[in-house]
């Protein structure tokens, strides 16, 4: 794994093949595609940035890089993907051996260009958009949050407010006189016409005939625009107290039935209203939403509390009335954002369902941010918004307007990409036919992107025949190119530019190359984010069995073993985790829907689909760490074994994090022992693993829930459904002072024990 971890150091990539089946059968029968996760705009200490434009083939518009060959007397370079010879423009005449440009060094493959001059104009838009439709208690943990998160906001960033509930109120803080708004019926959609004209956007100039609307050059009055849209050191005061007088919605609510709420329409207008201001603009809506939507478009349950919300079970069996109907609106909302190039942020918190479910293709294809929480007074919640804003160590390094490109050799296509984007269809020779994710094209906007935001792309091999073993040893790598063109925290536009080869292999005696570049991290995080994508658009699909059935063909085409000899099976090192990722991800969130809501698994998808390979592994097999006086802080095996009464678990498994004391330890610390001087010890024990959770909270968004249990307590049902069930209540050999678990499920040796058998034979 180390020297994997290294490439991603230097890079930000990790392939699940790092040595390349070179035909298409070949391909295929890797079963695991060849594929990349790739992290845009990681930061990287010491990679140069370049204060020029950078140097691009006439041909294929790929950028000179390392791999390009150069001939310096002629002052040539050749492209390696088109082969295109192109002449060097005459500022590069002095180049040679010596005396190389920085994109040419052999350890810059990943650089940056900063285009001098190119800083937008416009500073950062926040919309908040605020639903009232919440309970007292609730309404006052939202305004605290809010008023904190508007000391957060950098100065010169423009700040617009709308709030909702039945009704929908735009605020305009420009009208410093009195709070002024502008209400909407919540029951209809706006256009963008109909909002300009109810929001006097033409008093003062007039509406121009023809055109767009965009912005103060095309139709707008700055003056207008400066209504709605304040920078946040002139409007701090006035929003402040704006959220002070804010009351809970005062429509009354009827005994049996739901609190009406119009979250659509409030994104909406939002949408529309920042469409018309600051078009092409960094804006982020940030949307506050604490309860179902059951109002206008997008809702997704009537009012009556006699009908159930959508389960896995309703959407099964395609019998969620509004379901369709919300997710085809927020598909024209989305596809809205993504040409205005703004971003939706998503803070749902609620015991019940909000709508994440349906939300979820505008947030994702924007590249916004999204946290699940049960109150607006939940630390996930409150830690999370604060992180958002946070400018110092830590901070997101949110950034905007991203243009994601791809180059490669012609020997490959790109299926598509999975992960926080949107098409841009820009069709060419590099499209494949099969489609996985947002495909067919090789271009990508990505509204909102961030230091973590992670794409994983799905690559196909399109070489029908292994040429001769000469032409094999002379050309034998493939190239990959990923240009990210993108608005900086700073303002400035940069392009990011990491060129990236690989060798492939062919033929009767490549499978040990191909074992030698396997990662296995890289591939269980491919396999769930594809399993993830399947479950959600093909009906009827088992993803139990389709990963069943690759995870054989894999065993039998790499494992060692004697025809139908499972005790003479064996697997690489290289492989070796491999059965046991796939073992967790059968039973991980991603697959196994029951005991979720469709919100919750909409969630977990989202951050999947965003996230780099490291955290991805953790959601699917989380990390367990066993504190006790016998030893150091040490890994432990995610089995119900590593339970015992006289130590402390720290149990990670992203979204929550699980601190569980052993029976002893429990009884210990309700004595009150770790307050007595003479057990400083125990109060170390118990300090320990705290401390570790900490250092991950601090690390993390979204901010993990901690959860901090006893053996045998209720709680204590967050660790037992992570661990692998060796030991349960029809099984024998239970160790005193452990656990075990009630459940039907097989356990992992008997996962590895049928495995065996159907591999070698």
């Amino acid at each position: 794994m180390a020297e994997f971890m290294e490439l991603e150091g230097q890079d930000g990539v990790r392939m699940a093949w790092n040595v390349i089946p070179g035909t298409k059968q070949e391909a295929s029968n890797c079963v695991v595609p060849v594929s990349a996760v790739y992290t845009p705009i990681k930061p990287f200490p010491n990679m140069p940035v370049l204060p020029y434009a950078p140097l691009r083939c006439r041909n294929c518009r790929s950028v000179l890089n390392p791999f390009s060959i150069v001939d310096f007397a002629a002052k040539i370079w050749i492209c390696p993907f088109c082969f295109q010879r192109n002449h060097f423009p005459p500022h590069y005449a002095s180049i040679s051996d010596e005396n190389l440009p920085a994109e040419l060094f052999p350890q810059y493959t990943t650089i940056e260009y900063q285009s001098p001059g190119e800083a937008s104009s416009i500073p950062p838009v926040f919309m908040f958009v605020v639903d009232t439709s919440i309970i007292e208690e609730e309404m006052a943990f939202l305004k605290s949050a809010l008023s904190q998160a508007i000391g957060l906001l950098p100065d010169n960033s423009l700040v617009g407010l709308i709030t909702f509930g039945t009704l929908v109120h735009v605020h305009e803080l420009g009208f410093g006189t009195i709070p002024k708004t502008y209400v909407f019926k919540g029951s209809k959609d706006v256009s963008k016409e109909q909002l300009l004209e109810q929001m006097n956007f033409f008093l003062i100039k007039p509406k121009p005939p023809t055109g767009v609307i965009a912005g103060a050059r095309d139709g707008l009055s700055s003056e207008s625009i400066a209504r709605f849209l304040l920078p946040a050191s002139d409007c701090e005061f006035a929003l402040n107290s704006i959220l002070e007088e804010l009351q809970k919605d005062p429509w009354p609510t009827p005994v049996d039935q739901r609190a009406s709420r119009c979250s659509g329409t409030a994104l909406s207008i939002a949408a529309s209203l920042l469409g018309a201001c600051v078009p092409g603009s960094g804006a982020r809506i940030l949307a506050f939403i604490g309860g179902p939507s059951t109002e206008g478009p997008g809702a997704i349950v009537s009012k009556n509390l006699s009908d159930p919300i959508r389960s896995h079970k309703d959407l099964d069996k395609d019998s969620a009335l509004h379901y369709h109907k919300a997710v085809k609106f927020y598909e024209v909302l989305a596809k809205q954002l993504v040409h205005q190039g703004h971003v939706l942020d998503l803070f749902a918190c609620a015991l019940d369902q909000v709508g994440v479910a349906e939300l979820k293709v505008a947030v994702e294809k924007t590249g916004g941010l999204v946290v699940l929480a049960e109150s607006f007074g939940h630390s996930v919640f409150k830690d999370s918004l604060r992180r958002v804003f946070r400018s110092e160590d830590k901070d997101l390094g949110l950034s905007s307007n991203g243009i994601f490109e791809i180059n490669c050799s012609k020997d490959i296509k790109v299926q598509g990409i999975l992960g926080p984007c949107a098409s841009l269809e820009k069709k060419g020779p590099l499209c494949s036919d099969t489609i996985v994710g947002q495909g067919s094209t090789s271009a990508w906007k990505m509204c909102g992107l961030d230091q973590a935001t992670s794409l994983c792309l799905i690559f196909e091999i399109v070489k029908k025949e292994i040429p001769d073993a000469t032409l094999q040893s002379s050309n034998n790598q493939f190239y990959f190119q990923f240009l990210t063109y993108y608005q900086h925290s700073t303002a400035e536009m940069r392009l990011r530019v990491t060129s990236l080869s690989r060798r492939w292999v062919a033929g009767p005696g490549s499978i040990q190359d191909l074992i030698a570049g396997f990662d296995q991290e890289a591939a269980a995080v491919v396999m769930a984010r594809l399993v993830s994508f399947k479950m959600e658009i093909e009906a009827e699909f088992d993803p139990i069995r389709w990963l069943d059935k690759a995870l054989i063909h894999m065993c039998s085409r790499f494992g060692d073993y004697q025809k139908d000899s499972p005790s003479s099976f064996s697997l690489s090192p290289r492989f070796s985790i491999f059965p046991q990722f796939m073992f967790h991800l059968r039973r991980s969130q991603f697959v196994q829907v029951f005991n979720n809501s469709p919100d919750e698994t909409a969630y977990f998808r989202m951050i999947l689909n965003r996230e780099n390979v490291a955290n991805s592994v953790v959601m699917i097999q989380p990390s367990l760490i066993s504190y006790s006086f016998q030893s150091a802080p040490e890994p432990a095996l995610l089995d119900v074994a590593a339970i015992a009464a006289d130590r402390i678990l720290l149990l990670d498994s992203y979204f929550t994090i699980v601190i569980f004391h052993g029976s002893t330890i429990a009884q210990w610390r309700k004595a009150g022992y770790h307050n007595q001087p003479e057990h400083q010890a125990f109060a170390q024990l118990l300090q320990a693993p705290r401390d570790d959770a900490d250092a991950i909270i601090n690390e993390r968004f979204p901010v993990p829930r901690l959860v901090i249990c006893d053996q045998h307590g209720s709680q204590a049902r967050f660790l037992l459904a992570k661990l692998n069930p060796s030991a349960t209540y029809n099984s024998d050999g239970h160790h005193p002072g452990g656990d075990i678990i009630f459940t039907d499920d097989v356990s992992f040796e008997v996962f590895l024990d049928h495995l065996q058998r159907l591999a070698v034979q």
